[in-house]
């Protein structure tokens, strides 16, 4: 069984750029962290920027000597904005929040996992069949706390700002992941809802092969409303996505990738057994209520 849509490398869009920076569109960069993307919303210089994620703690330093490379020393991102709130999201948060003071933005029910009252569901290392979904059980399980800073994102579907943009609900990863959306440009800041290469072996997170696979297995925990998620992100016919793993890509080689993962993300993307592929976790607004039992 393939697990991914394949792609041609010049679909694949990034340019080198100022303290490791790639480039994605004029206002659009982002920051590999190991296995992992930091994204920054602002052209070079400007003073209102966003964050978009924290990746790992061991990025810290990085992303604030990128920042400040790109907007200048002593400017502090007017909002950081959080797609959801796995370990490997959110493990500068704490120390950018005492740092910056930024108020920083998740969907309702990701809340949870941003104010120390809930973990998340175990991970399934059953899945995916490489190193990266193995290793799942070790990898950080308690939630951060920045309730100190933290606020729902508008109920509107606005972005704190991030004039021309909207959030799009795109749960299934997690209960409340969100992607960005600007229709200007049909660009998609996409978070985990698929991501562009296999993220379930260290050898392809490493290499990062332009590939467009479905949600990260292993801490997938709801696969039908992943499946709706990609669809949902798909009808949008994005020219540029962004993802939280993986390298940028844009056109038609891309889009043409979603829509085959889209149409067949059974096939392609839920795995042929697993934890949460019958039985979803459910949560609701104060975090992770039920979590089936191994399989």
């Amino acid at each position: 069984m393939r697990h991914q849509v394949d792609i041609e490398p010049g679909a694949v869009v990034a340019e080198d750029a100022e303290e490791g920076l790639l480039q994605a569109a004029r206002d659009i960069s982002y920051l590999r962290i190991a296995i992992v993307n930091v994204v920054f919303y602002g052209a070079s210089g400007a003073r209102d920027w966003v964050l978009i994620d924290a990746g790992l703690g061991m990025g810290t330093g990085r992303i604030v000597s990128a920042a400040e490379e790109r907007f200048g020393n002593g400017v502090p991102p007017r909002a950081i904005i959080m797609t959801h709130g796995h370990f490997d999201h959110v493990g500068a948060l704490e120390a950018l929040a005492e740092k910056w003071g930024s108020p920083i933005y998740a969907h309702t029910l990701e809340l949870p996992y941003l104010d120390g009252r809930s973990a998340y569901p175990p991970p399934d290392p059953s899945v995916g069949g490489g190193m990266m979904a193995r290793l799942s059980p070790m990898y950080p399980k308690q939630p951060v706390n920045v309730s100190r800073w933290l606020a729902p994102l508008p109920s509107d579907g606005s972005i704190p700002a991030m004039p021309g943009w909207r959030w799009v609900p795109t749960p299934g990863h997690t209960p409340g992941h969100v992607s960005l959306w600007r229709e200007s440009d049909r660009a998609l800041i996409v978070g985990d809802a698929f991501v562009t290469t296999n993220q379930e072996s260290a050898y392809g997170a490493l290499t990062q092969k332009p590939e467009v696979h479905g949600p990260p297995m292993y801490f997938t925990q709801d696969w039908g409303a992943a499946a709706a998620s990609v669809r949902t992100l798909a009808r949008l016919q994005p020219d540029l996505v962004v993802t939280g793993h993986g390298r940028a890509l844009q056109g038609s080689a891309m889009t043409q990738a979603l829509v085959q993962l889209a149409e067949r993300f059974e096939e392609i993307a839920v795995p042929e057994k697993g934890r949460y592929v019958n039985a979803p976790a459910i949560a609701d607004a104060t975090g992770t209520k039920f979590v089936p039992p191994k399989r």
